[in-house]
């Protein structure tokens, strides 16, 4: 019998840690350098399991979620189990570690998803639960969480943002064809996945190549999600993006960084500044940007994801340099021809080391996602 009720304990836990990711998500790409943490408290008077706190961390990174759900179930948390979708900190800042919160609220079960690598915390966070006697389960669907906080995680562990690859393919594997800006290749539901894409990333880059050619807004325009556009990047070695371009234009509502050798001629700079533009100064090796350093840069400003859009030479630098952690592909179902761009990468030509995380079709279109282990 003893067998059965941990079944249905461990049912239950899952079934209450996937609501938590699920609420984490709400804030993704808006927390600033703070992951985006999911929690939920629950207790059973005897009729059962009842939701009677949830929690997210607020937009800017804080609160944090253990802190809004605690509040919102108030006196409720006495005995109650608090399902945390990252392992509650245990430093002191201007306010008490969570994990000292949830101590003091009375809770008298934790359960965790993934750990958190920062060595304020790893660990300890649990220890201080442990020790107050509280009731730890950790690991609970641990491999989704890290999914989730993959960003964060990267951040932490190698101090450089998670690099999201992402491409649309026609049928003959091209993306596009020179010296005709944007061509449409996937339709309208792929494309309102990829704005989906971008309300929970910290950024999109592309280089001045796919700038110059296309012109585009790398904004999110989804009805009432707007205000979720990440920043956008460009690399742009030589300072050559004009100033009437889209991406210019749009520096009051998004914020736009470009990536670029900081001896290039200081007029162009200054006009860009005045129109708002925003510069990192950055290596260049053989004519081009040196990626590696830009990354720990992005990290440094508190970016934890970056959604490569775009082109195929930057793309294939990524790539080359071993930076992409993540691979997008949507599939288009017509044919672009011999004029078309070839693309670097495609669903047979995936580099070792990652793995098939899902596959989808939107309408027309097919959609895979490749992870690495970080």
């Amino acid at each position: 019998m003893a067998g059965a009720a941990d079944t249905a304990q461990e049912k239950l836990d899952r079934r209450f840690m996937a609501a938590a990711l699920r609420l984490s998500r709400r804030h993704s790409g808006r927390t600033s350098t703070n992951p985006s943490v999911g929690t939920i408290i629950v207790r059973d008077d005897g009729a059962g399991p009842m939701i009677v706190g949830t929690g997210v961390t607020a937009i800017g990174g804080r609160p944090h979620a253990e802190t809004e759900a605690l509040a919102e179930a108030g006196e409720l948390t006495h005995g109650a189990t608090a399902y945390v979708t990252l392992e509650p900190c245990a430093h002191h800042g201007r306010t008490p570690p969570c994990a000292e919160a949830l101590v003091t609220a009375g809770i008298a079960r934790v359960v965790g998803a993934a750990s958190d690598p920062d060595p304020r915390v790893s660990g300890k966070g649990y220890a201080i639960l442990r020790e107050a006697g509280v009731e730890v389960t950790e690991r609970v669907l641990a491999s989704e969480a890290a999914n989730q906080l993959a960003g964060y995680l990267m951040r932490s562990l190698k101090k450089r943002p998670e690099v999201i690859l992402k491409m649309a393919l026609s049928s003959d594997g091209k993306i596009g064809v020179r010296g005709e800006g944007q061509v449409p290749i996937t339709g309208e539901v792929a494309r309102r996945e990829v704005h989906l894409m971008r309300t929970e990333a910290d950024a999109i880059l592309i280089g001045i190549g796919t700038a110059l050619e296309d012109d585009p807004e790398l904004t999110v325009r989804l009805p009432g999600l707007e205000n979720r556009s990440p920043a956008r990047i460009v690399l742009d070695s030589e300072m050559r993006l004009p100033p009437a371009s889209r991406l210019v234009s749009g520096v009051d509502r998004v914020p736009l960084y470009i990536a670029s050798n900081p001896l290039v001629d200081g007029q162009r700079r200054a006009l860009l500044e005045r129109h708002g533009v925003r510069f990192i100064g950055t290596e260049v090796h053989e004519g081009k940007i040196a990626l590696p350093e830009l990354l720990e840069d992005l990290a440094a400003l508190g970016m934890s994801s970056i959604i490569v859009e775009g082109g195929a030479s930057v793309a294939q630098s990524f790539l080359d340099e071993g930076l992409v952690d993540r691979i997008v592909l949507f599939r288009g179902p017509t044919e672009v021809g011999g004029q078309g761009i070839a693309a670097p990468i495609g669903p047979d030509t995936i580099p070792a080391g990652f793995r098939k995380l899902r596959e989808m079709q939107f309408d027309q279109d097919g959609f895979a996602e490749w992870v690495r282990t970080i």
